[in-house]
């Protein structure tokens, strides 16, 4: 199932690249070369940063969502890790995006992550839960979640051409993997 899923993912990035630039108005000259040529950045950088970056509010979006509510000492430890992580992380691709130029900055603000995300039902199934059910919900939501950015960060670097970007996805991909694993292991917890 994953290298379908790999192949998916790669498959809608090249979707989006060519969406992006069949969108884009044609200008009279090229431009002259902006940060995202200067540090080697290209259209795969951009669409893997600004669908990143919107799993990434979601996921933030799901921890603070339950973290005041979990009750196992384990997770609510790794609530609290994804937290501060991603939080960083976001802090980092939204720099690299707002330095790729404009247009990388608006094709991440306009990502609709809705297609590819977690559902907004689940997100309201985890809003609505009892509080002594939110540990079971939220790992059947959040470790699919991290699962498939993981996939997509694993995709990411063999299509990257920014080195840091690249370096980036292969840290995101060892910590989700390893987020997924630490969730499997609280699966009993889960009853």
């Amino acid at each position: 199932m994953r290298p379908l899923r790999t192949v998916v993912l790669l498959a809608v990035l090249l979707v989006v690249t060519a969406c992006a630039a069949r969108t884009a108005p044609a200008s009279p000259a090229p431009a002259p070369p902006g940060p995202a040529e200067s540090t080697g950045m290209n259209g795969l950088d951009v669409v893997f940063l600004a669908t990143l970056a919107a799993h990434t509010e979601q996921t933030l979006e799901m921890v603070r969502l339950s973290r005041d509510r979990v009750t196992d000492r384990k997770l609510r430890t790794l609530v609290a890790a994804i937290e501060v992580t991603e939080t960083d992380e976001l802090a980092t691709m939204r720099g690299w995006l707002r330095d790729a130029g404009p247009a990388a900055a608006e094709a991440a603000r306009r990502h609709d992550h809705g297609q590819h995300g977690t559902a907004a039902e689940d997100m309201a199934r985890l809003r609505a839960v009892p509080d002594g059910q939110v540990d079971r919900v939220l790992l059947d939501l959040l470790a699919p979640h991290q699962d498939a950015a993981a996939d997509l960060a694993r995709a990411h670097q063999t299509v990257g051409a920014d080195p840091r970007v690249r370096d980036f996805a292969g840290r995101v991909e060892r910590s989700r993997t390893a987020e997924v694993s630490l969730m499997a292991g609280l699966a009993p917890a889960r009853r």
